[in-house]
């Protein structure tokens, strides 16, 4: 990965922080827990891989996991050591480094490993083929790994709200319908990004040599809707929690999941390599 995308999260230590108490990355963070509770074992090695400030892996470790947290961003991981601490739990390590090289691991160490943020900022595919590769190389046989890809599909529907500037050039918006490398000066207040689409996504991953279990949307049936649900989850918390536990519930039906920003890739490494 790029030094854009480290100094962006080096200087973004604050927003990740928070990021996923908004109303709509609520849902994403209760689907994925619905995929880990769903397909991880319930106990063993795990690798948060992309950990950011370890709003993931705390809770893993709370519900009994042993986790090792590896991240691009130095800022983020001192961060993660900070919540850790605060919180009284214990991580078997906090790796700085590039997903692209896992070296830090030995082959076949992990029981399960989380990858929610590599994968949509290795803009080459080369390089992610290189990452699903390593992922590979350290999950036991029979392993699952759960893999995040920004999706185009997706961001068509949001990009009305978040990147409205976009829509007066229709070429622009079409390119939406298949997979798309963004520099981090098309994209206000974020990096450098790779999106995928949903055949994309899957054929890459499969390539890699894994079997793919399932997928999900991140965000359910609110894909695209951020400013409504921030204001329902104001307005209304009762009927909040309701669409959050309903979105949360059916993210991977298929008339949601190809239409979200945040694709949750479920694979499983066979238990014969």
């Amino acid at each position: 990965m790029s030094q854009t995308v480290r100094a962006f999260y080096d200087l973004s230590v604050e927003p990740e922080s928070r990021r996923l108490d908004h109303p709509l990355q609520r849902v994403e963070y209760q689907s994925t827990f619905r995929l880990i509770e769903r397909y991880f074992p319930g106990d063993g090695n795990v690798a948060d891989i992309g950990s950011g400030p370890g709003r993931y892996a705390a809770e893993l470790a709370r519900r009994g996991y042993r986790v090792s947290l590896f991240d691009l961003s130095s800022a983020l991981l001192d961060e993660a050591r900070r919540v850790f601490q605060a919180k009284g739990l214990h991580a078997e390590g906090f790796v700085n480094g590039d997903a692209r090289d896992l070296g830090a691991f030995p082959a076949r160490t992990f029981d399960a490993a989380l990858v929610l943020g590599p994968l949509y900022h290795i803009v080459d595919r080369v390089d992610r083929e290189r990452t699903l590769a390593e992922l590979r190389r350290v999950l036991k046989p029979g392993a699952v790994a759960i893999a995040a890809y920004l999706n185009s599909w997706g961001i068509l529907r949001t990009g009305v709200a978040d990147l409205p500037g976009w829509y007066g050039d229709p070429e622009k918006i079409r390119s939406l319908l298949h997979e798309r490398v963004c520099s981090a000066t098309e994209l206000s207040g974020f990096t450098e990004a790779y999106w995928s689409t949903p055949p994309d996504a899957l054929s890459e991953v499969e390539a890699a040599g894994f079997e793919i279990l399932t997928y999900a949307g991140a965000e359910g049936f609110c894909g695209g809707m951020s400013p409504m649900v921030s204001a329902l989850a104001e307005r209304n918390p009762a009927a909040y929690a309701n669409v959050l536990a309903l979105a949360t519930e059916t993210c991977e039906l298929p008339q949601y999941r190809d239409a979200t920003d945040h694709l949750l890739i479920v694979a499983r490494k066979p238990e014969k390599q």
